[in-house]
């Protein structure tokens, strides 16, 4: 079974201690309510690194008022039980307390892939994303980190926070896990109804149209339409259905041959988002399966 550690300076000596012996330290930041998409980062870490260290951690500050902190599952045995056959070595933890001490005003504020889409819709939420992953780095000052693909906009945030911040890790994006009918894997599909359960492949199905029609050379705005009926068609209250640069999320340019196509909706109470990247125009996706996420930029740390 991992070693659970609550206090952050223990945590901390004991990635330091592994990293000076030779070991190289691989990290899986999460909020718990583990499922199997958190496992294939387990597992991918594990692959590259000779120990591994996860954090459950349901951090408040990037929750809005009316968002779902509350309610968030919080199942710290059962999730230590899923990632016992991993090969996990320490389970970081903490109390609010900890990561968050009693006067904290300290916040990171972040801009570019951080403004659009999620940064529209859930003001501040981007900010405390960063805020706790720069914490938890500071913490866990592991090798590398290790993020899913399915919160692309966040992968962009937490790159470009690495970059111009400095931090010594390297940060490694890994495929979207999903259900046998398409569904990607996420801890609040557990608020599901049975009913939007079967509705929520909209999302997916979207997405994989959006990738015939990018093949095919339709116009993005016309993709983004097909997106949208897809969804509403299936009962989904749409936030977004857009496609936009892989790496900025800035509005396509005209002549552009990359593109990501994100999309978010609510079925009854609960929020949903997925993404897809999309390869050349007049490509197969068997011709072009790139690495999750935007490239490493020049000179990021290792």
């Amino acid at each position: 079974m991992p070693e659970i550690v609550h206090d952050p300076d223990r945590m901390r000596a004991l990635i330091v201690e592994a990293r000076a012996a030779g070991r190289r330290v691989g990290f899986v930041p999460t909020m718990g309510a583990l499922h199997a998409g958190h496992a294939s980062l387990v597992a991918r870490a594990a692959a590259g690194c000779d120990d591994v260290a996860v954090s459950i951690f349901v951090n408040p500050t990037q929750f809005g008022p009316q968002e779902d902190f509350a309610r968030y599952p919080r199942t710290l045995s059962a999730d230590a039980v899923v990632l016992e056959p991993h090969g996990v070595r320490w389970i970081y933890a903490p109390e609010v307390a900890a990561v968050y001490p009693p006067g904290d005003t300290t916040r990171i504020v972040v801009g570019g892939p951080a403004v659009p889409l999620e940064g529209e819709r859930r003001p501040g939420h981007f900010d405390g994303v960063a805020t706790v992953v720069c914490k938890l780095f500071l913490t866990v000052p592991a090798d590398a980190a290790y993020f899913g693909a399915k919160d692309w906009q966040q992968t962009l945030v937490v790159r470009r926070m690495v970059r111009d911040l400095g931090l010594p890790i390297e940060i490694v994006v890994c495929p979207t896990v999903r259900e046998a009918d398409g569904l990607a894997m996420s801890s609040r599909n557990a608020y599901l109804s049975a009913g939007d359960r079967l509705r929520a492949v909209a999302l997916s199905e979207s997405l994989r149209q959006a990738e015939q029609l990018w093949i095919a050379g339709a116009a993005p705005t016309a993709i983004e339409q097909t997106m949208r009926d897809t969804m509403e068609r299936h009962g989904i209250v749409v936030d977004y259905a857009v496609l936009a640069d892989p790496e900025s999320l800035d509005p396509l340019t005209d002549h552009a041959i990359r593109a990501v196509a994100l999309v978010a909706g609510r079925l009854g109470s609960t929020r949903l988002i997925d993404n897809r990247e999309l390869c050349g125009r007049g490509a197969s996706a068997a011709d072009n399966t790139p690495e999750p996420g935007p490239a490493p930029e020049q000179g990021q740390a290792r």
